[in-house]
């Protein structure tokens, strides 16, 4: 029987050669928002992998919503002329679809780089001013954010859309929508960082207000025939907090509004969290959300064997693989994956000869 996860896959329109996803990994490595050439080695190497969809790392949508200030951003023509450039590169010797993550970070923003200690950098060291739903901080020693209030909302939504229609232009295939890891989406939704009163906190609908009306704003603003789709923390692994079951709800609520994938992470919204961090161990919230919902679904974290993601998908637990920090430490996981799974793989012609003789017929 041939492997499932070398079998190619539709996300709406868009038409993949496998199941393979790379996940968005942030670099850190850009320059006012801009891709470096950091950014052009990094993506070229992951589009020469053979994977079906790559990902690009979360991208802000305006200055303030950076994590860092080494943050990938696509909020003015600079940002997107930097990115074009990496992305006419890897398209002149890649043919992999292109996705991108569309970003907020919220009160999570204006941190150092993780190799210089990650803390939260004050306005008075100069870090910039967070926002968030409500002024409560991430970690109780941090500045605390400013709660948006409705110009500020409408500022934030407005910025989605333009990134959106920049991300159009560059031709990108699909946008990925960051409602996970405690960032501003997640943060509207849990109610452990939201303590609005007015229609945007409080009630589970009230807190799906936000997140929904910006994931609609970038379906509008993105070419209908292209994927939208949302990443979401499935649990906050914190009682009282967000969890599967409302992502259920949230999940019913993208596909009515016709999100095509929803990308199924966990965490990252408090500092109590309790992860039990042992391999595939959000596969379980990927399965409940595609069996109650029927989305394409995409199941990610500590995934990093290939018979691992061959049974995952086997099992019906997922639609599709993400693998993000085991690329990073091999970037040519899909050939791995496919020489242990039988499959065959398509590989530039450059590296046609590079294959061990046992495996070298995998490679079309």
């Amino acid at each position: 029987m041939s492997s499932l996860l070398f079998q190619p896959y539709a996300i709406g329109r868009l038409q993949l050669p496998n199941r393979i996803v790379i996940a968005p990994m942030c670099q850190y490595s850009a320059l006012d928002g801009n891709a470096t050439d950091w950014h052009l080695m990094h993506v070229g190497q992951m589009a020469l992998s053979g994977a079906g969809l790559f990902v690009i790392e979360a991208t802000a949508v305006e200055p303030e919503g950076r994590i860092s200030a080494a943050d990938l951003g696509l909020w003015n023509d600079d940002n997107e002329a930097a990115l074009r450039r990496v992305l006419a590169a890897t398209h002149a010797h890649s043919d992999m679809p292109i996705a991108i993550q569309l970003a907020h970070a919220g009160r999570k923003a204006s941190v150092a780089r993780p190799w210089e200690g990650g803390a939260q950098i004050a306005p008075s060291a100069g870090g910039w001013q967070t926002v968030a739903p409500s002024p409560v901080p991430h970690a109780a020693h941090e500045h605390p954010p400013q709660a948006l209030d409705a110009d500020g909302l409408r500022r934030v939504r407005s910025a989605f859309v333009e990134a959106a229609r920049r991300a159009a232009r560059l031709g990108i295939d699909a946008i990925e929508v960051h409602g996970a890891h405690g960032y501003l989406l997640h943060q509207f939704l849990s109610p452990l960082a939201n303590a609005r009163t007015d229609g945007y906190g409080g009630s589970l609908e009230n807190r799906l207000r936000f997140p929904l009306e910006v994931f609609d704003a970038v379906r509008e603003a993105f070419p209908h025939e292209r994927p939208v789709g949302m990443r979401i923390s499935a649990s906050d692994w914190v009682d009282g907090g967000w969890d599967v079951e409302q992502s259920v709800v949230l999940a019913q609520a993208l596909k009515a509004r016709g999100a095509d994938f929803i990308h199924v992470s966990s965490g990252g919204v408090s500092t109590a969290q309790q992860i039990p961090a042992v391999p595939g161990y959000q596969v379980g919230f990927a399965e409940r959300i595609r069996a109650a919902v029927g989305l394409p679904t995409i199941a990610v974290g500590l995934i990093t064997e290939a018979e691992q993601a061959e049974s995952i998908l086997a099992a019906g637990q997922a639609d599709l693989i993400g693998v993000a920090r085991a690329m990073l430490y091999d970037p040519r996981w899909p050939w791995h994956a496919a020489a242990r799974l039988g499959a065959q793989m398509k590989v530039a012609p450059q590296y046609l000869r590079c294959a061990p003789r046992e495996v070298s017929r995998l490679f079309g």
